[in-house]
């Protein structure tokens, strides 16, 4: 007898009977607390369909619609009011302990399915230390503590809403009985003021959990160093641009108000000409009124004229012609120096 095509009717028979049964999902995670739910597609005939948690038989479902279970926290329904192809089982308020396998059988020919459960841990998370005062730009550092998870949360940072980079802070996470405590340090340079949050969260906890510190930033004086550089800089550029022009300037007015060399001989000659003597014969001896005849008689006023028939020779006048005489020896007219002139005196 052939029983190669008995083993192909039995795969396909399986193949038909493994279509016909489906459990969803297959792998399931949970927060602890809440509530576990699992899907069972049923397409055919059945009666009776049991569930297993962890090896322990926890509910009975039938098609009717009856239920039994061995604890409150299990149940089961129809997804679809009067719909028999679709079960929801459910495990409400779940514990740490209920993680492990699921098992679905339906009697008959149907068979089982079985899903992964796990179950996690969400505890708490502080920011030690409260709000922060720093001067500006100085280093901050934040530490926070999350403890009572399972398993080990996963640890971000924010600073005024931004996401930190990962490599400002180091985390690292110490097993304390059945659950995880962990410490990340945040370290960085405060520049102004801005809230600092460190959030934790599993794969399970929808929104993470997070703490938050304020930090106040005070802060310094502004360096004026660099800007009293500058402004000495360009100001003593200035003063210096300022005195050069008016040491040019200067110069120039004195060089326009000097004469040159030779307009200074020129007016040099002039004043000379001015103070020098006149042409001979032109200059006269003024009349000597202390001058007495013989007969004791004093000259008249004009004393070309005779005076009681006596003939006077007018002199000429000593001290003038003197004068006359010394003021002409010396005549500024020569480029090298005084030049003499002889005059002649005639009495």
């Amino acid at each position: 007898m052939n029983i190669l095509p008995i083993i192909w009717l039995m795969l396909c028979a399986s193949e038909v009977v493994s279509g016909q049964f489906q459990l969803q999902p297959e792998n399931l995670t949970v927060l602890q607390g809440s509530t576990a739910r699992f899907t069972a597609t049923v397409q055919g005939k059945w009666e009776v369909m049991t569930w297993t948690v962890n090896e322990l038989l926890v509910l009975t479902f039938r098609v009717n619609g009856d239920m039994s279970s061995s604890e409150p926290q299990f149940g089961a329904g129809f997804c679809t009011s009067g719909v028999t192809t679709c079960v929801e089982f459910t495990i409400s308020n779940i514990t740490r302990s209920r993680a492990g396998t699921v098992i679905c059988m339906v009697q008959g020919d149907f068979g089982s399915r079985t899903s992964r459960l796990d179950v996690e841990e969400s505890g708490t998370v502080n920011i030690l230390g409260g709000t922060v005062m720093v001067a500006e730009d100085q280093r901050v550092e934040l530490e926070c503590v999350t403890s009572g998870w399972f398993p080990s949360p996963t640890i971000s940072w924010t600073l005024g809403g931004r996401t930190v980079d990962s490599n400002l802070y180091n985390s690292s996470s110490v097993a304390h009985g059945d659950s995880f405590n962990t410490t990340s340090v945040l370290t960085f340079r405060a520049v102004r003021n801005t809230t600092a949050q460190c959030l934790a969260t599993v794969t399970s906890l929808m929104v993470p959990k997070s703490s938050s510190v304020f930090i106040v930033v005070d802060p310094k004086p502004p360096d004026w160093t660099v800007l009293i550089s500058i402004v000495v800089s360009f100001g003593g550029a200035a003063l210096l641009a300022l005195l050069i022009i008016g040491i040019v300037f200067c110069c120039k007015r004195r060089k326009e108000k000097q004469p040159s060399y030779q307009n200074e001989i020129r007016r040099v000659r002039t004043q000379s000409q001015l103070s020098g003597l006149s042409p001979l014969g032109r200059n006269r001896g003024q009349v000597n009124a202390a001058y007495m005849t013989d007969a004791g008689v004093p000259h008249a006023d004009h004393a070309d004229g005779p005076i009681g028939g006596v003939s006077y020779i007018q002199m000429p006048d000593v001290v003038s012609e003197a004068g006359d005489y010394y003021r002409g020896v010396y005549d500024f007219t020569d480029d090298f120096g005084p030049r003499k002139h002889r005059h002649a005196t005639m009495v």
